[in-house]
């Protein structure tokens, strides 16, 4: 079998299971964990072994003409590269894992079928955007990837959180997506193609008319679907959904497209400085405001999608400074470990018995409890947090030095500028993250929450696949920094010295920081008697005893704890938490800038077309009722009359005809 045929079905094999999936999830139920399972695991082989060999060399390259347009053609075509092809792989692994997870954590949903059904055509059109030769065609991925989202995203649509963040998720994104269109429209009518490679090829013959405007568009969709700046504010509260799909979207699909996109179109963002310092900018607000807004987050997927947003911003930081090779082993590396801490989070989740959010502040004795998630997770907060030689410490520092070298001018692809910005918010990024990972391990682990009823061991799928999933998130960055350049640009990926030295020291000044605060917090918390509650000064400085706890608040012995008393983050923070807390306001702006607006313009077309056009609907009615009723009164049925009628219809007009002709 050719490598291109091979290719094809590696998407195709998904989109039969989803829909094979649909048509037999209510006639024979059986057969639906097969469906789910199965057709993913066979786009992993098939993907591995297209990678197999592409192998890093020349591109796969294929394309038919999909229909006759008769301007600039649409064509059915496929461009794999070799990161192309191993991101392929990233996304049928992180795939295959979920479904099997699946089948433990959403056992007894009866919504399952058509869970599993979306969460295959979810892996398809991801492998559709990550295969294809055309613009339009990817576009095509890009939309399904968003209406998918939608419905996994309120797949417990019985409770308001999880209706209005699918609505929210659409939303945000499709406001990305529409200069997002019309960016690729005026990309194709300068390069007089949908087709990458000549996208490309004009590009480089200096074909494209307006770079900074175009890039500047494309960025936008990125910004939504990657969940960067300032249209990020839809991925937190998506974690209203199923924890398996939330490691789909973060580690695989959704928001790893926008930083593919950038990545695959690289030159056409590199043919405008400003378009490469607004992308440095926007990264560095995402891992800045990230970072602090996810060490103010009590729930435990919320914390994690933060630093989704976070890493996702070292991504577009690399991008900024002209490194794809540097962005896509970080989108490689992280995918592994951070489909692992979702994965993990929906262990605990599932033994506190709740459907998909759990509060850190009520966790206790976790450890012990599930001892699988508790060494798998503590495996993938040391690679988020990027300690060596766990796998984010390699991708991160790749990062970090392709920053470097972009400020110290050793690159031509990236202005000075983008690499300092991404450099600074970089190291400052790392000690945020370490502080936020080691808090999520500390409340999560050692926290002195209520302990939650005890629902039994755990399906032997889910706790599987945590351990299949700590093998790259350990091993992988240690393993491929050495090989991984001949398979991008062939630029090299080893850590430099200087950051490695800088953002490790930053990431263990903020694991420290991070302890102490616990330390101190739970000391304090430990000394609240009965009957009082921990109260916060504004400054965050100290904790205080206070009025009475309130009756739900959980008590140990002759101790009462209050959730937020041991919270090392409202120490770190100070009077940032609060702020923090609710994602620096930004839903409060977009509220007041676009929300209302558009609830007051539609509340006034209501009005007007209820008490305006309705009114010349019923008026224009009434005119042909009246004379209706005029005539109807005519129709006497008496012949006399209606004789009487004609004669003198008849005498009218002759009068008339009289008075014409003598008037002439």
């Amino acid at each position: 079998m050719t490598t291109t045929t091979l290719a094809v079905l590696v998407p195709l094999l998904p989109f039969l299971g989803a829909a094979a999936g649909l048509l037999l999830g209510r006639t024979a139920p059986g057969f639906v964990r097969p469906l789910a399972v199965l057709p993913t695991l066979a786009a992993l082989v098939l993907a591995a072994l297209v990678a197999v060999r592409q192998g890093g060399g020349q591109p796969i390259e294929t394309h038919t003409e999909l229909t006759p347009t008769g301007s600039v053609p649409i064509e059915l075509a496929l461009y794999i590269d070799g990161f192309a092809a191993l991101v392929a792989v990233l996304v049928a692994f992180v795939a295959t894992c979920v479904q099997i997870y699946s089948t433990g954590y959403l056992r007894d949903d009866p919504r399952y079928p058509s869970y599993a059904a979306l969460v295959s055509l979810f892996t398809s059109a991801m492998l559709v955007v990550v295969y294809s030769g055309d613009l339009m065609v990817l576009l095509v991925g890009w939309e399904v990837m968003g209406i998918c989202s939608y419905f996994l995203v309120g797949h417990y649509w019985e409770t308001p959180e999880a209706r209005a963040a699918s609505l929210k998720a659409f939303l945000v994104t499709k406001l990305g997506d529409v200069p997002f269109l019309i960016g690729l429209f005026a990309l194709a009518t300068d390069a007089g193609s949908f087709r990458i490679t000549r996208v490309l090829g004009a590009v480089a013959s200096g074909g494209i008319d307006h770079p900074t405007l175009i890039a500047l568009l494309l960025l936008a969709g990125v910004a939504g679907k990657s969940a960067q700046f300032p249209l990020h504010t839809w991925l937190p509260d998506a974690m209203a959904g199923p924890t398996p799909v939330s490691a789909l979207i973060h580690a695989a699909t959704m928001v790893a497209a926008g930083v593919y996109f950038v990545a695959r179109l690289l030159p056409l963002f590199e043919a405008s400085q400003a378009a490469m310092v607004v992308l440095a900018v926007m990264a560095a607000v995402t891992m800045a405001g990230s970072g602090l807004a996810a060490l103010a987050q009590d729930d435990i997927k919320r914390v994690l999608a933060y630093s989704t947003i976070g890493q996702l911003g070292y991504m577009t930081g690399a991008l900024a400074v002209g490194d794809r090779g540097a962005a896509v082993f970080h989108l490689l590396s992280h995918g592994a470990f951070k489909a692992l801490l979702f994965l993990a989070a929906g262990v605990i989740i599932h033994a506190a018995g709740t459907n998909s959010l759990a509060a850190m502040s009520r966790m206790s004795h976790l450890r012990d409890r599930v001892p699988d998630a508790y060494w798998t997770m503590t495996v993938a907060l040391l690679a988020l947090a990027a300690i060596p030689p766990f796998s984010g410490f390699f991708s991160k520092e790749s990062v970090l030095g392709a920053a470097e070298h972009a400020a110290t001018g050793h690159t031509d692809q990236a202005p000075g500028a983008a690499g300092w910005i991404v450099l600074v918010a970089g190291l400052l990024t790392a000690l945020l993250t370490a502080a936020y990972a080691a808090r999520l391990w500390l409340l999560a682990f050692r926290g002195r929450g209520a302990e939650a009823p005890d629902h039994g061991r755990q399906p032997l799928t889910m706790t599987v696949v945590l351990w299949v999933l700590a093998v790259p998130s350990l091993a992988f960055g240690g393993l491929a920094y050495r090989s991984l350049p001949g398979w991008f640009d062939g630029r090299d990926l080893t850590p430099t010295l200087l950051t490695s030295i800088l953002g490790t020291g930053l990431a263990l000044v903020g694991g420290l920081l991070a302890y102490g605060a616990w330390q101190r917090t739970s000391a304090l918390a430990a000394r609240i008697p009965t009957g009082a509650v921990a109260a916060h000064p504004e400054d965050g400085a100290g904790l205080v005893e206070a009025e009475a706890i309130a009756s739900h608040e959980p008590v140990y012995g002759n101790i009462a704890y209050a959730p937020d008393a041991a919270d090392p983050g409202r120490l770190l923070l100070g009077p940032l938490y609060r702020h923090a807390a609710v994602g620096f306001h930004l839903d409060a702006v977009y509220a007041a800038l676009f929300v209302r607006p558009v609830q007051a313009g539609a509340s006034l077309v209501r009005f007007l077309d209820s008490e305006v056009v309705d009114t010349y609907v019923r008026g224009a009615a009434a005119l042909p009722r009246l004379l209706g009723a005029a005539v109807r009164r005519a129709q006497t049925g008496n012949v006399q009359t209606y004789v009487s009628a004609l004669l003198a219809g008849t005498v009218v007009l002759a009068v008339a005809a009289l008075l014409v002709a003598t008037g002439a």
